[in-house]
């Protein structure tokens, strides 16, 4: 019989949980498509309470590290989390030991990837993350081998499912994004540090790890522009809807000719769009490559199923003898890219509180003008007191151009409120 595949899991929490869950439930069908068994050796956990699923039949390492340096595990699966300290160090173990690495943590390869990548090509090892990024969407796979074949021009997504879950509330239930942000709380969507999840940071990690693949670079986190969603008002969402455009936090990596422009922020896209449409919790990726064109890959973005789902299928991977390198390329072929910053030219949406007085509107489109940029359209809504509120959509312009704008509106005197400018990607 052929030699069963054995794993060391790292982390017993709802991914770690979901991964013992389907290799107890489905072991004749992992044996089946991996073409050998796939056992559970030993595991390792912060404490040894009940995780809901049998552990009794598995080595207990109180240290993660000593589990990785096992002789007994053919793969190491992360799924503690954290940039740094125990799943590091311990994923460093591992690769140092002999072992394949399986995460699911964005986080880690984000920051330390390619440093990791070069110590996995040093010791003949793979690290496989599709867990890392959208949960059960498969879209490392997607990068890394069903559109090798092409040039990737655009990936962008929606990559984290609890910011669209308040941004699609605030939009269906009429809430505040106190009042939405309240709610995912409530139901435990949020990380512990809520900012990961709203500041843009968890889906910034995600986009750095794709534009990596996508364009054969080294993983470039520090150059991802973020923006989180706490600046979204319920009357942006609307006044957005009443011109065919729903607002979500957007990710977007694209090489141009200045260099890797990469961003996670809220951006305005048509809701008769696949990404428009995408609702509550879910995730979606949208890719381009020059031969296949553009495809969408949505589902779910995390959850135990799914990424457990994940990590399951890389190591089924590695059981079958699929071997590439950590972000598609041998990590000395990956160049460093210089970084750019919204250098592609798109439409904007302008929201501004406008003194009620003869020639307030003139002032601005004066100013709008002098930085070389048109209006497309323009509503102007009930007025506030003393105050009317403006929407502006612009033509496409750079980000460059608009702020120069919206720093020349200062000088008019007609601005009550500092403006509101969300990109409008074209999808």
């Amino acid at each position: 019989m052929t030699d069963p595949i054995r794993l060391g899991i790292a982390g017993l929490g709802t991914v770690g949980r979901g991964v013992v869950r389907i290799v107890q439930t489905h072991r004749d069908l992992l044996a089946s498509r991996a073409g050998r068994p796939v056992e559970i050796v030993a595991v390792s956990a912060r404490s040894r309470k009940d995780r809901g699923v049998p552990l009794d039949a598995y080595a207990w390492e109180d240290d993660p590290v000593a589990l990785a340096r096992r002789d007994d595990i053919d793969v190491f699966v992360e799924v503690m989390g954290g940039a740094a300290g125990p799943a590091k160090d311990a994923t460093e173990a591992a690769l140092a030991a002999g072992k394949d690495v399986v995460t699911a943590n964005k986080a880690l390869l984000a920051i330390h990837g390619h440093a990791l990548a070069e110590a996995a090509e040093a010791t003949g090892r793979v690290i496989r993350f599709e867990a890392a990024v959208a949960g059960g969407i498969p879209v490392i796979k997607a990068l890394t081998e069903g559109l090798a074949g092409n040039e990737i021009r655009r990936v962008m997504g929606v990559m984290n499912g609890t910011c669209n879950y308040i941004l699609t509330r605030m939009e269906n239930a009429g809430l505040t994004y106190d009042e939405a942000f309240a709610e995912a709380d409530g139901l435990g969507y949020l990380e512990a540090d809520p900012e990961l999840d709203v500041g843009g940071i968890d889906a910034g990690h995600k986009l750095a790890l794709l534009a990596a693949i996508a364009f054969g670079t080294r993983v470039d986190f520090p150059n991802v522009r973020l923006e989180g969603i706490g600046s979204v008002t319920i009357e942006d969402i609307r006044q957005a809807a009443d011109m065919g455009y729903k607002i979500k936090l957007l990710g977007v990596a694209q090489m141009t000719g200045r260099g890797l422009e990469q961003r996670m922020s809220p951006c305005l896209v048509p809701d008769t769009s696949p990404l428009g449409q995408l609702q509550g919790g879910t995730n979606m990726v949208v890719l381009e490559g020059d031969a296949v064109g553009q495809i969408v890959l949505r589902g779910a973005g995390a959850g135990e199923g799914p990424t457990a789902s994940a990590v399951i299928g890389d190591v089924i991977d590695i059981a079958r003898g699929l071997r590439l390198p950590t972000f598609g390329q041998p990590v000395g072929a990956l160049r460093q890219a210089r970084a750019a910053y919204a250098a592609v030219p798109a439409p904007y949406y302008l929201r501004l509180s406008l003194v009620d007085k003869p020639g307030a509107l003139a002032k601005i489109a004066q100013r709008l003008g002098e930085a070389g940029i048109s209006i497309d359209r323009m509503r102007q809504y009930g007025h506030e007191d003393t105050a009317a509120p403006v929407l502006i959509v612009t033509h496409r312009t750079t980000r460059l151009a608009l702020d120069e704008a919206i720093a020349a509106f200062d000088s008019t005197g007609v601005v009550e409120a500092p403006p509101v400018a969300i990109r409008i990607e074209e999808v």
